[in-house]
């Protein structure tokens, strides 16, 4: 069964920055899709970064510009660079992967942005 395991939260000021990682227990994770969801308190989870196997990228809006997702196959790990953080991208973040009907999720880290 896939695992997942998030590292790299934090406390961080406003305009600070930090780097998220994931780090899947597969042998097939050059080929899968990665995606970085958060939810805040009382809200929806969203999606925030997504990296397929081949390597393209797509952001939400609300952080284009500002995060960065990779990946490292050799490592098994995709990441989150954060920067310009602000206060609204306090939250739990989580890595998911899907392999065809299941969904995988890691624990998540929390990451919260405050003065």
């Amino acid at each position: 069964q896939l695992q997942l395991v998030e590292s790299g939260g934090g406390l961080v000021q406003p305009g600070g920055f930090l780097r998220l990682s994931c780090t899947a227990s597969t042998s097939i994770f050059s080929l899968l899709t990665t995606d970085w969801y958060r939810q805040a308190p009382g809200k929806q989870r969203e999606l925030v970064a997504r990296i397929a196997g081949g390597g393209t990228t797509d952001y939400s809006d609300s952080v284009k510009g500002r995060f960065a997702i990779s990946r490292d196959n050799a490592k098994n790990t995709v990441y989150l660079q954060m920067n310009s953080l602000k206060p609204e991208d306090t939250a739990v973040y989580y890595c998911n992967m899907n392999i065809g009907p299941v969904h995988y999720w890691g624990q998540g880290t929390q990451v919260t942005v405050s003065s």
